[in-house]
């Protein structure tokens, strides 16, 4: 993230037409064909560096201007700072036809580097290879603690990714050789300081001291990245760029070495326990340049591991642990798929730091290459992968969605390891609730990377859910910013927070009331049950707003209509069936005419006639007796309201009694469902009997439909129906048969 200041130097920087540019490069040119090297030209050039570097597409410089940045680079009055300029400029305008740069005739190590970056950005393969042939002729020249060789490392590094084959047999000895003394045996000693020169500049006060660990202590270890003194020595620093370059130069050198056991034999030495003993008491000096970089890189990850632990003084320390303890993580992960010996001796390392791991919020991040390991090697290292992956899928998202670095590793790792995932790849598919919170809170940088993702995540039972989810995002959105609002204290917040004033969204977040949706737009698991959640919730919403179902008619219509049968609705088609018979009527919203009733008695007719002429079979289950109470008891409501409907929904209560009474009905749905359906069905044909009752019953006022009607059992509407049918019973003779 840019500060608002930088923000707006990057968009004048863009900004910037072509004539501006030619008159800062004659500027440029100006001050360095006299060789000014002063302020001015420094101010120059950072301004040409801003230019040419702000925009993707690549500016174009004069030939002159080009010819006066390499000669100035490769000047020896030149000062550094100005050479580091021109260097970043020639790069950032490659490749370029003008260059004629050269390692040939360099001999300051400071300066080869420089070259050879600029002659590395032109990405011409032949190049490449003279210029790393270049390099570690130097290297090889040099004593393996002489200066300025770590100027050099960084182009090694990058000679190797882009062209493997520059480098001959010996020299990748040569090279293996260094980096494994450099990563061993580097000094415990601080450097000694540059003298100033003065009076009071004495031997004893020059004299340096031990290097420290990150909490304070004196290293009683070999020196690595994590330890820390006021200065430090050249080997010091080639320790630390060795240890930078290690994995890349690893996956380089790759299994193929000659100490390296053939694919066919793995399996055997993994399960060889004699393979490993031997393996861990071979002497290092005994072994090929390649095994002994790795026997040192893998001393040097374990060591690192053990200096993660510490507790560091410095806030910029303990971010340096956490980045180092990613990186020892991933080296070692090479160093046993390159040598399966390296596993044993890794797995009860990796086992503690893994527990170590899952009870620190603050190294969340190591959690994603320990993750990476199991995957690689869970069977051989017999690790419970699967509770791996579900504390890794189900609380890192839950619990981390807010922070954009994790969020883009996360799906990064689960893209590159869904080869490895196998058997577990169901625990991916039902987390992927909790991936989407990434993408609900970081969504323009990670479009890219879970539309990549997302077919591996989709089978037919997550595929709706999904949609539905995808649809959710800004609601996910919204729910995620309140939930993270609502676990910080007012207090801890300044009071120019907008959150802070506006406290109705987080009184409804903690609000019983709306928890149902809020934890089901939260789950961190797919449900299934999404039909169900929206049930409940279009429940309590028509109970607020009644009127609704009058407003909503089409949609709901056309909602009854799609469902091709009573077997296709769940939840929903009984909440939906059952809000239309409660509140489409004139007692409850003017706006309801007849022709509404008419249409949706037609559409709910059509649904149980379906209930009438189906059977059930494998592929089409029984209609659970829930739904066809429901619908014969709306149909009644609607005919109430309606009386024309009447001798239609008598006929369709007479057929569904004779239904329920039938053997057929007790073997598809049981004798007490059947029952059930045969209870209703003779309830409503008795209240149809007297219309003005059944109109009063299953159409109330609003004030009979008050709770205490319910409550007061002189007037409760289950006495009613209850008197009623005693009523119409042709055994009690009061009306004629």
């Amino acid at each position: 993230m840019f500060t608002a200041g930088a923000e707006s130097l990057l968009r004048q920087a863009r900004e910037i037409r072509d004539e501006e540019l030619g008159r800062l490069c004659s500027r440029v040119c100006a001050l360095l064909g006299r060789e000014d090297w002063g302020p001015d030209a420094l101010d120059a050039l950072r301004r040409l560096f801003l230019i040419v570097s702000a925009t993707k597409h690549s500016r174009r410089l004069e030939q002159p201007c080009v010819e006066l940045l390499q000669a100035a680079l490769c000047s020896p009055t030149c000062p550094e700072q100005l050479q580091l300029l021109c260097a970043a400029v020639l790069r950032e305008v490659s490749p370029s036809r003008s260059l004629s740069l050269t390692c040939d005739r360099v001999q300051n190590t400071q300066q080869l580097g420089l070259v050879a970056s600029v002659l590395l950005a032109q990405g011409d393969r032949k190049q490449v290879c003279s210029v790393g042939q270049c390099a570690l002729r130097v290297l090889e020249s040099r004593q393996p603690e002489g200066p300025g060789l770590r100027h050099l490392l960084p182009v090694v590094s990058k000679v190797t990714n882009l062209a493997p084959e520059a480098l001959h047999e010996e020299q990748t000895n040569t090279l293996n050789r260094r980096l494994g003394d450099w990563l061993r045996h580097a000094s415990v000693q601080q450097g000694v300081a540059h003298s100033s020169g003065g009076f009071f500049s004495t031997p004893r006060a020059r004299q340096p001291g031990p290097v420290t660990e990150v909490d304070g202590a004196v290293a009683t270890d070999f020196f690595t990245v994590l330890s820390t003194g006021q200065h430090f020595t050249e080997d010091q620093w080639l320790n630390v760029q060795a240890f930078s370059m290690l994995r890349a130069w690893l996956l380089h050198g790759g299994p193929g070495g000659s100490s390296t056991p053939d694919a066919d034999d793995r399996s055997e030495l993994e399960g060889s326990t004699l393979s490993v003993l031997s393996a861990a008491s071979t002497a290092s000096h005994l072994l090929p340049p390649q095994e002994r970089l790795r026997e040192k890189a893998f001393e040097y990850c374990q060591r690192l591991i053990e200096q993660s632990n510490r507790r560091a003084l410095r806030k910029a320390d303990s971010e340096l642990q956490k980045a180092c303890l990613v990186e020892a993580v991933l080296v070692l992960d090479v160093l046993c798929r390159q040598d399966p010996s390296f596993l044993y001796r890794t797995l009860s390392c990796l086992r503690a730091l893994h527990a170590r791991l899952c009870g620190d919020p603050t190294c969340v991040r190591a959690l994603l290459p320990v993750a990476q390991f199991f995957l690689h090697h869970g069977e051989a290292a017999a690790v419970d992968a699967e509770a791996v992956y579900q504390h890794l899928c189900t609380r890192i998202p839950a619990e981390h969605f807010h922070s954009p670095l994790l969020a883009l590793e996360f799906v990064q790792f689960c893209r590159a390891s869904l080869p490895l995932f196998g058997r577990h790849l169901g625990v991916l598919r039902s987390s992927f609730p909790n991936l989407f919170k990434f993408l609900a809170w970081s969504s323009p940088p990670l479009t890219a990377e879970f539309v990549a993702l997302l077919p591996s995540l989709v089978d037919a039972g997550t595929a709706v859910e999904m949609l539905d989810l995808l649809l959710d995002l800004p609601c996910l959105t919204a729910a995620l910013d309140l939930q993270l609002r609502s676990s910080q204290a007012a207090s801890e917040k300044p009071l120019w927070d907008v959150s802070v004033r506006a406290a109705g969204c987080l009184e409804a977040f903690r609000d019983p009331q709306y928890q149902a949706l809020f934890q089901h737009l939260l789950r961190a698991k797919a449900s299934g049950t999404t039909e169900r959640v929206l049930s409940s919730q279009f429940l309590a919403l028509c109970t607020r707003r009644p009127s609704l179902v009058v407003e909503q008619a089409k949609e709901l219509l056309e909602f009854v209509g799609s469902l091709g049968g009573p077997h296709g609705g769940g939840h929903m088609l009984t909440s939906v069936v059952w809000a239309i018979g409660e509140y489409l009527s004139v007692s409850w919203d003017r706006r309801c005419t007849v022709e509404q009733i008419n249409k949706f008695f037609e559409a709910l007719e059509a649904l149980l006639f379906e209930v009438t002429q189906s059977r059930p079979s494998a592929a089409l289950p029984a209609c659970p007796p829930q739904v066809i109470t429901v619908l014969m008891t709306t149909l009644t409501k609607l005919a109430s309201r309606s009386q024309d409907l009447i001798p239609r929904v008598s006929l369709f209560l007479s057929k569904m009694r004779t239904l329920a009474q039938s053997p057929a009905a007790g073997s598809a749905h049981g004798e007490e469902d059947a029952r059930a359906v045969l209870t209703r069905a003779t309830e409503l044909l008795n209240l149809l009997k007297m219309p003005s009752v059944a109109q009063f019953v299953l159409t109330p006022s609003v004030e009979v439909s008050e709770p205490r009607y319910h409550r007061d059992t002189n007037t409760a509407l289950p006495l009613a129906l209850s008197t009623v049918s005693r009523l119409v019973e042709r055994d009690a003779g009061l009306l004629p048969g």
